[in-house]
């Protein structure tokens, strides 16, 4: 027989393991083997003669084949279609001519009864369990020829059967549903933790960027650019004063290789170079020495307060903020001449202020602090977008701090960096 397997519609809304509709069937197995020999012992003891007895074996044990080679697939995937049809329809016939030859393979019932719930729909399921429960008083009134009162006794136990098993089916298919909906949020929330998932992985790979991004424009990027303004100046001298080209080239020499250490230091997570044996004062006079040797200016570096051991992450971000105003100063501080750095340390804060007598240029206020107006004209790394300070701002939010920049034309330019020394930046460095 050709089955359309359009025909079948699964019902597996529980299918949310590979094996989460067969777990229970090991026990329904169970129960479906103990009916059968229990009602072959029956048809083995019963009064009826040897021929029938032999027969209603041979119909009851046809039911084991047919339940496994058809009819327990149906029912651990709750499918349903022509197949379901071809197996109750043949399960009935099975049973009816069991119960016909010998009255005690109506036994048979405690299993047929929720094989037909689980293969069927419940209206069609209800109906046929009633026409199997009414099956033995009917094989009794045919045998009877006419009304006997045998059938007064029977029909009771026919009647509380197919109350038992109305309810058996309705119980059967409200498990069934509250498995296919518990299936249902199962398998919701799975593809709502995987979302989440990409999400995160998205979000993190994102934020990785990010630091990436700042690591290279903080480190190599204005490396570069001293080593090529370095390389440039000593060109220029090269014939003129060669003892001073010398000085600039052994100067981009020095820049190369802390830039060396600085790109294995963040492409491994590490310390950066400057912060590993020295204070963050240290580490901020270095590279304000370095900027004085670069380009002549008169820096002055200064701390106040008590100077103290800073978290990490703070020390990163005071450093990092240092360098970006010293890029800042290199590139667009014309007509300066003097810097002041100044560390400052309170009780719950640490400020780094960085200023210039340079020609300054317009700000505005964004609502988070002075921000250059020209800022997307020049930026940070002498590009329009401005990423410098953008990522200096950043990386200090990150840490529960505020970034200011100030500025006002012929009047030179101060930036300030506020952190907080409270639970946020303590958190942030690990403590």
């Amino acid at each position: 027989m050709h089955i359309d397997s359009q025909a079948e519609v699964p019902r597996t809304a529980a299918n949310y393991g590979p094996d989460s509709g067969s777990r229970w069937f090991g026990l329904w197995d169970g129960y479906f083997a103990a009916s059968y020999f229990v009602t072959l012992i029956l048809l083995f003891t019963s009064a009826e003669s040897q021929a029938h007895r032999a027969l209603a074996i041979g119909a009851l044990t046809l039911i084991v084949p047919w339940y496994a080679g058809l009819g327990r697939r149906l029912m651990v995937h709750r499918t349903e279609g022509r197949r379901s049809i071809v197996f109750s329809a043949g399960l009935l016939l099975l049973f009816g001519s069991a119960s016909m030859l010998d009255l005690a393979g109506s036994f048979a019932l405690f299993a047929v009864v929720p094989m037909l719930m689980m293969s069927l729909s419940v209206p069609p399921a209800i109906v046929l369990v009633v026409l199997a429960n009414l099956w033995p008083v009917t094989v009794v009134w045919l045998r009877g020829g006419e009304f006997d009162p045998h059938i007064l006794s029977v029909l009771p136990i026919s009647l509380l059967g197919i109350a038992l098993s109305v309810l058996l089916g309705l119980w059967i298919t409200r498990v069934v549903r509250q498995s296919n909906d518990r299936g249902e949020l199962i398998n919701e929330l799975r593809r709502s933790r995987e979302r989440e998932a990409r999400l995160s992985h998205q979000a993190g790979i994102s934020a990785e960027r990010e630091r990436l991004a700042r690591e290279i424009h903080d480190t190599l990027a204005q490396s570069l650019t001293s080593i090529i303004s370095l390389v440039q100046a000593a060109e220029s001298e090269v014939e003129g004063n060669p003892e001073r080209a010398r000085s600039r080239l052994g100067l981009a020499g020095r820049v190369a290789q802390d830039s060396l250490a600085e790109a294995r230091g963040f492409v491994s997570a590490l310390t950066p170079p400057p912060l590993r044996e020295s204070s963050v004062v240290q580490a901020v006079r270095r590279q304000a020495d370095l900027l004085r040797e670069e380009t002549g200016l008169t820096v002055r570096c200064s701390a106040r307060g008590e100077e103290r051991s800073l978290p990490m992450a703070v020390s990163v971000v005071l450093l990092r903020s240092a360098q970006e105003a010293f890029a800042n100063v290199r590139k667009h501080a014309r007509d300066a001449r003097r810097v002041e750095v100044l560390v400052a340390f309170a009780p719950d804060t640490v400020r780094l202020v960085v200023r210039d007598d340079g020609a300054g240029f317009r700000a505005q206020d964004d609502g988070r602090g002075p921000e250059p107006a020209d800022a997307r004209e020049h930026g940070a790394d002498g590009e329009r977008n401005g990423f410098g300070l953008r990522g200096m701002r950043a990386r200090v939010e990150e840490i529960g701090g505020m970034a200011q920049i100030s500025s006002t034309p012929g009047a030179g330019t101060v930036i300030e960096v506020t952190v907080p020394l409270g639970p946020v930046a303590r958190g942030s460095a690990g403590e």
